[in-house]
C-alpha cells in the first residue's frame, strides 16, 4: 500500500493496459470498428474501477481511498485506451498507399501518407461538400481537421473511461466489506 493508491490498483492498472491492447488490436486494427473501440474503452473502466478495489480488499469505511483506487487504475487505463487510439491512426495516416478495390475504381493516385488519406476522404460520398464545408482545401488544412478530430476523440477516450472508473468504486463502495478479512494460519 502506497501512501496515495492500494497496491491492487496499481495491478488493475495493469490489467486495464492488458485490456486496451487487447481492444486495440481486435477493433482497431484487425476489424477497424472505432465505435466498437469508443463504447469497450469506458466499459473497461467500470471494470477496472471496481477490479482495482476488489483487488485491494479496500473498506466500505475509506471512500477516499477507494475513489483515489479506481480513478488511478481508470486514468491509466483511459491514458493506455487513447494512446493506442493514436498510435493506430497516426500508423494507418502516416502509411496509406492510396490502395482501393478495382471494383471500386483502383488504387488512388496520391502520395503514400496524408495525401492519400486526403484524396481517399474526397472520394467517399458527399466527401468533398463535407470537407469543403469544414474549411479543409489542401493536403495540409485536411491534416489539421483530421488530427483535431482524432485528439477529440482520444479526450472522449480519456474522459469516459476515467469517469466510469469512478463509477466502477462507486458501485464497489456499498458492496466492499466492512472489516479486513483474516487470512487462516496454515
Amino acid at each position: 500500500m502506497s501512501r496515495f493508491v492500494d497496491r491492487g490498483a496499481t495491478v488493475a492498472a495493469f490489467v486495464g493496459i492488458g485490456m486496451a491492447l487487447t481492444v486495440a488490436v481486435s477493433f482497431l486494427m484487425v476489424i477497424p470498428i472505432d465505435p466498437a473501440y469508443i463504447v469497450f474503452a469506458p466499459l473497461s473502466g467500470l471494470l477496472i474501477g471496481w477490479y482495482g478495489n476488489q483487488r485491494a480488499g479496500q473498506l466500505r469505511g475509506r471512500p477516499g481511498r477507494i475513489f483515489a483506487n479506481a480513478g488511478w487504475s481508470g486514468a491509466i487505463t483511459a491514458v493506455t485506451f487513447a494512446a493506442l487510439f493514436l498510435a493506430v491512426k497516426l500508423f494507418f495516416f502516416s502509411l496509406d498507399p492510396g490502395y482501393r478495390d478495382e471494383k471500386q475504381g483502383g488504387s488512388f493516385k496520391c502520395a503514400a501518407g496524408p495525401e492519400c488519406v486526403y484524396v481517399r476522404y474526397q472520394g467517399a460520398d458527399g466527401g468533398k461538400a463535407a470537407l469543403a464545408e469544414a474549411g479543409v482545401t489542401d493536403v495540409a488544412s485536411f491534416t489539421d481537421w483530421y488530427w483535431d478530430g482524432q485528439m477529440g476523440t482520444a479526450r472522449l477516450l480519456i474522459g469516459s473511461t476515467t469517469l466510469a472508473a469512478l463509477l466502477g468504486g462507486l458501485l464497489y463502495w456499498p458492496s466492499a466489506p466492512r472489516v479486513k478479512r483474516e487470512e487462516p494460519v496454515v
